[in-house]
């Protein structure tokens, strides 16, 4: 059951010690698998304290740069948060982080292993087809127990609503910015969407923000999202890699002297490498070229988990937090609901 080792892997796997909750953390992060509903730090200890599941990790040179969580029900096991570190990807780490929960799994005498793929995520589909998975045709019904975020009303009843912490940051002067450096093996390039049509836009901002909960654009018809990124005063910025896109960074400049940096974010699959520090850098430096009084941001508890922590790295000082309550997005159908 067990494919042999590519040689020269030298991957040693493991099972999850206390000590290596940030390093896991952090190579989830980068493999762009941390979304706002689910917080890695409670599924950790959930994992620990079940003695039907277990969390592997996988070391190259003592760091950690592979992981898979497997739990099972006693007939069937599943996998999550499969993640091999971008810079060791396409060298069958994923295979062998597989293989090993399998493994375990068959030593448990569970006969069966399945995985639930987002329909259109074809790179991990042909991951799985690649180590010997075939789709078995059925369909998930699911429903949200929890209120973290989460709709949990009858169909009947009143709309549910989410709540956040809202922290609004602001730099007051030009900051001497820490250094960014991206991979010499990714061709980058950051160029302005002059006059973006509604459908690229909404590409973008749909895209990057449905795992952060992104719905105020959503929400505009054609005509009045047109007004808004078709303006002068508004300039969108695409970071392009390798020729595809990236993420994007958006400046509002219809309250000059004050410039808000309206939305900021990259397209899944792009976390790590460099490139969020790159485009924020980016937009801060494009802003101040226009001598503003004040550059500012707001970000939520329902954003990258993350993004605080960066926006102050960059020279951004909170100076408000308000709590913002809303109805839930998914429940009017502005944002699919996570099956």
């Amino acid at each position: 059951m067990v494919d042999p080792e590519p040689i020269g892997s030298g991957l040693h796997i493991r099972a999850y010690r206390a000590g290596d909750r940030a390093a896991l953390v952090n190579l989830w992060d980068r493999c762009g698998l941390l979304v706002s509903y689910n917080d890695p730090v409670r599924d950790i200890a959930l994992w620990q304290a079940s003695s039907n599941a277990e969390i592997f990790v996988g070391e190259l040179d003592g760091r950690i740069v592979a992981s898979v969580c497997v739990g099972h029900d006693g007939h069937r096991g599943n996998p999550y948060y499969v993640a091999v570190d971008p810079a060791a990807q396409k060298g069958g780490l994923g295979r062998l982080m597989m293989r090993h929960a399998e493994a375990w799994l068959a030593r448990l005498g569970v006969p069966k292993m399945n995985v639930m793929v987002r329909e259109g995520n074809e790179r991990v589909h042909a991951f799985y087809r690649a180590i010997g998975y075939e789709e078995t045709p059925r369909t998930v019904f699911g429903r949200w127990l929890t209120d973290d975020g989460r709709p949990v009303a009858d169909a009947d009843s009143a709309p549910a609503t989410i709540s956040c912490t809202v922290t609004y940051l602001e730099m007051l002067a030009r900051p001497s910015l820490p250094p960014t450096a991206l991979s010499s093996r990714r061709a980058a390039a950051l160029l302005r969407a002059r006059q973006p049509s509604v459908a690229f836009y909404r590409f973008l901002y749909n895209t990057i923000g449905e795992s952060w909960m992104w719905h105020e654009r959503r929400a505009l018809d054609d005509e009045a999202l047109a007004a808004i990124i078709q303006d002068d005063m508004v300039e969108i910025y695409v970071l392009y890699v390798d020729g595809v896109p990236a993420g994007y960074a958006e400046l509002d400049r219809r309250r000059e002297p004050d410039i808000e940096l309206a939305y900021f974010g990259l397209m899944p699959g792009f976390s790590g490498a460099g490139l969020g520090a790159y485009l924020l850098a980016s937009a801060i430096d494009l802003a101040w070229s226009y001598e503003p009084d004040r550059l500012w941001v707001n970000t939520n508890t329902l954003d990258h988990p993350r993004a605080l922590a960066l926006y102050q790295r960059f020279g951004f000082k909170p100076y408000k937090q308000e709590i913002e309550t809303y109805p839930d997005p998914r429940l009017s159908g502005l944002i699919p609901i996570e099956s």
